[in-house]
C-alpha cells in the first residue's frame, strides 16, 4: 500500500522566492546590464568594442589598487593609504627613468621595495602597537602623500623636465616599460591578478586562513592560526597591489603628477565593497571586486557619453557606494 507520510504531507517544502535574497546575490550584475541598455540606447556606440575596450582599460588602475583593498578586508583590516602608495610608487618608477637614467626593472623594483615599506609600517603598528587599522592607514596616507610630495618637490615628473639646477633631464622612459600601460597588456594584468588572488583567497590554505581570520579572530588564533602573520602578510600584499597600480598608473601616462593615485582610493574601496555581494558571497572576494570595478567603469563612462558634468560624478559613485554599503551591512548584521 503506497500511502505518504502525513507530516510531509501536511507540510509540503516549498521554496519561496525572496527579493531581497535574489537582490542581494544577483544586483549588481542585473545593474550592469540594466545600465548597458540604457547607455546604449541613449548612445548605439557605447556598445562598439573599441568603447568596450575604452572600459576595461580604465578600470584596470582601479581594479589593481581595489585587489589589495579586498585582501586587506578579508583579515578584517582596511587599508586606506593604498592612494597615496600607487602615487609615491608613480613617482619612483618615473623619476629612476627621468632623474636618474635607470633601466625598466631598477625603476620597478625601487617603486615596490619603497611600497612595501609602507607596508611595513602599517603591518607593525596594526599588530604589535594594536593601532586600529582605519586610523594608522589613515595617518600613513598623509604621511605618504608627503613623502611623495617632497620627494618630487612637488612638481610633475616628466621627460625633458626642468631640472633645480635650471638644465633639462636628461633620462628616457624605456620603451618596454611604456607598453605596459598600453591594450592589450593593462588589461592581461588586471586580469592575472584577479585571478591568481580569486585562486589564492578560495583555493589555497592561506587564502582560507585570512577568511577565517576575518570571520572570527579569536576563533582563528584559538585554532592555531598565526594572526600575526597572516595580518601582515594582507598588509604587504595591499602595498604591493597599490604599487603594481601606480606603476601600471606611470607607464599609461607616462608622467608622475601630484598625488597621482589619489583619485583611485574612492573607486577602489567601492569596488570592493560593491563585491561583498556579488553572486551571494557576502564576503570580500577579488571575482566580486573585478565587477564592482566593471559597474563603476560603464557608470562613469556612460555619464561621459551623456555629457553629464565630471562633478556630478562623486554623487553618482557615492550614492553607488552607500547603497552597496548598506546592502552589506544590512545582510550581515
Amino acid at each position: 500500500m503506497n500511502q505518504s507520510n502525513p507530516v510531509q504531507a501536511s507540510n509540503p517544502s516549498k521554496r519561496t522566492f525572496d527579493l531581497f535574497q535574489f537582490l542581494y546575490k544577483y544586483g549588481t550584475i542585473l545593474t550592469i546590464f540594466i545600465l548597458i541598455i540604457v547607455f546604449a540606447i541613449s548612445n548605439p556606440t557605447f556598445i562598439q568594442g573599441n568603447n568596450l575596450i575604452n572600459i576595461l582599460r580604465s578600470i584596470s588602475i582601479v581594479t589593481i589598487i581595489a585587489i589589495g583593498i579586498t585582501i586587506s578586508l578579508s583579515v578584517n583590516g582596511f587599508d586606506l593609504s593604498v592612494g597615496s602608495v600607487a602615487s609615491l610608487s608613480n613617482a619612483i618608477v618615473i623619476s629612476m627613468f627621468v632623474w636618474f637614467s635607470q633601466n625598466t626593472f631598477i625603476a620597478i623594483f625601487s617603486a615596490i621595495v619603497a611600497s612595501l615599506l609602507v607596508g611595513v609600517l602599517n603591518s607593525f603598528i596594526i599588530v604589535k602597537l594594536k593601532v586600529p587599522d582605519m586610523l594608522i592607514t589613515l595617518a600613513t596616507m598623509f604621511i605618504v602623500q608627503g613623502i611623495a610630495l617632497t620627494y618630487t618637490k612637488g612638481a610633475t615628473v616628466s621627460q625633458n623636465m626642468v631640472m633645480p639646477d635650471g638644465t633639462f633631464s636628461t633620462g628616457i622612459i624605456s620603451p618596454i616599460f611604456e607598453k605596459i600601460g598600453q591594450v592589450p597588456w593593462i588589461i592581461l594584468i588586471m586580469v592575472i591578478v584577479v585571478v591568481v588572488v580569486h585562486v589564492f583567497l578560495n583555493f589555497t590554505k592561506h587564502g582560507r586562513y585570512m577568511y577565517v581570520i576575518g570571520g572570527n579572530i579569536e576563533a582563528a588564533r584559538l585554532s592555531g592560526i598565526p594572526v600575526n602573520k597572516y595580518k601582515i602578510a594582507a598588509y604587504l600584499l595591499s602595498a604591493l597591489f597599490a604599487s603594481i597600480g601606480g606603476i601600471v598608473l606611470a607607464s599609461r601616462v607616462m608622467t608622475a603628477e601630484i598625488n597621482a593615485g589619489s583619485p583611485y582610493l574612492m573607486d577602489s574601496v567601492a569596488a570592493a565593497f560593491i563585491g561583498f555581494s556579488v553572486l551571494g558571497a557576502g564576503k570580500p572576494n577579488a571575482f566580486g571586486t573585478f565587477i564592482g570595478a566593471v559597474l563603476i567603469g560603464i557608470l562613469q563612462n556612460g555619464l561621459v557619453m551623456m555629457s553629464v558634468p565630471y562633478y556630478a560624478m562623486d554623487i553618482v559613485k557615492g550614492t553607488v557606494l552607500a547603497f552597496a554599503l548598506a546592502l552589506t551591512y544590512y545582510k550581515t548584521k
